[in-house]
């Protein structure tokens, strides 16, 4: 499964299962998610690539460039 900054995931496993959130940054072993509420963007939940799933959607980096540009975005994918 290749991740992009801006894609959206699915979380499978922990606090956050079933909650939509957004990949905000990405190393080889762990993927970094936020949603702009719970989860700011200056501080993602790390998370094992095996713990989400990848959406169609994308979102481009003004939609993502702060915490309520990001709720509103995916206030509207929900």
């Amino acid at each position: 499964m290749e991740l992009r900054k801006g894609d959206l995931v699915v979380c499978t496993a922990g606090r956050e299962k079933d909650r939509l959130m957004c990949v905000a940054d990405f190393d080889g072993k762990y993927v970094y998610v936020c949603d702009g509420k719970e989860r700011k963007f200056n501080n993602p939940k790390r998370k094992n690539p095996k713990h989400v799933v990848k959406t169609e959607k994308h979102l481009t980096d003004n939609m993502f460039s702060t915490d309520r540009a990001l709720r509103k975005a995916l206030s509207k994918e929900v």
